[in-house]
């Protein structure tokens, strides 16, 4: 047979072979294209929560009763945190180190942490960055709230994703890094530790990443929220300063936290413990509560 002149060699039989090969591998391409489509997709099942807010709320029910009966959170500086109470108020906005605001949404039983539980060492709970206790206590309590016993998490591909953006304890303790990795450390966490920064929006983004890394398998489950713990009044002077250089704050407006931008930062951490819904529902866990799409 001369070059460039057609196989009629070819059987009939091996034309249909090779047909029927390619309509199986499109089929399959098909398949595999629909289930990538549907796991984008999948629907993310919250199946326990745990908090920290102000207004003395430890609980997602306290929360919903603090909003229903419309109740107050706002009080004065907490007076456990080696802060200059009676220096750091001034009426004049935008003094440098100065608040006009002297009540804000804290924190008061940051204090009240059992190293022991979680196999720390006193003097270690000592340098740790509160944001890095308390999103232990919150992570406990939100496995807890799933009915899962903490410990049977260790070895497991969970994953810590949170949402941090004050790093004002010290150097080497409020790194943003090691307030995920404390939690995946303590509790043998094997997934992915991620923290992020992307400032008022930072535990939106966490639950973003959390619910991706859920969908592409990264891990089976994932403890995901925020944390914010004020252990320096700086941040709550800087607030109050620029909201008076931009005008939206100062005499002739009120001062008072509860309704001017000047007030400090509110301290809370939330926390959920998420997984995809197929795989909430064959262990048990579902809890009838699912993140929007």
């Amino acid at each position: 047979m001369e070059s460039g002149e057609p196989n009629v060699d070819t059987s009939v039989e091996q034309i249909v072979e090779a047909l029927r090969k390619h309509m199986l591998e499109n089929t399959r391409l098909r398949q595999e294209n629909g289930r990538l489509a549907a796991a984008a997709t999948e629907p993310i099942a919250i199946i326990g929560m745990a908090c920290r807010l102000p207004g003395g709320v430890r609980t997602p029910g306290g929360l919903w009763r603090l909003v229903s009966e419309g109740a107050d959170c706002i009080t004065a500086f907490p007076g456990d945190r080696g802060w200059d109470l009676g220096g750091l108020y001034d009426p004049e906005p935008g003094v440098p180190g100065k608040s006009i605001a002297t009540e804000g949404g804290f924190l008061y039983d940051m204090a009240d942490f059992d190293p022991g539980f979680f196999g720390i060492s006193p003097r270690e709970a000592m340098a740790m960055d509160p944001q890095q206790r308390l999103l232990l206590e919150v992570s406990w309590e939100a496995v807890e709230n799933a009915r899962i016993d903490p410990t049977s998490l260790n070895g497991s591909r969970t994953g810590v994703y949170a949402g941090v953006m004050y790093h004002d304890y010290g150097p080497g303790t409020s790194d943003g890094s090691l307030v995920t990795g404390r939690v995946a450390f303590t509790l043998g966490l094997e997934g992915p530790a991620v923290t992020v920064d992307t400032a008022c929006s930072s535990s939106l983004v966490a639950l973003h990443m959390a619910a991706q890394g859920l969908r592409r398998g990264d891990c089976e489950l994932a403890l995901v929220g925020g944390v914010t713990v004020m252990t320096a009044p700086t941040c709550s002077c800087t607030s109050a300063g620029s909201a008076a250089w931009r005008g939206t704050a100062g005499p002739s407006r009120s001062p008072t936290p509860r309704t001017a931008p000047a007030c400090p930062r509110a301290q809370a951490s939330c926390w959920s413990s998420a997984s995809r819904t197929r795989t909430a529902i064959a262990t048990g866990y579902w809890r009838s509560c699912a993140a929007p799409r």
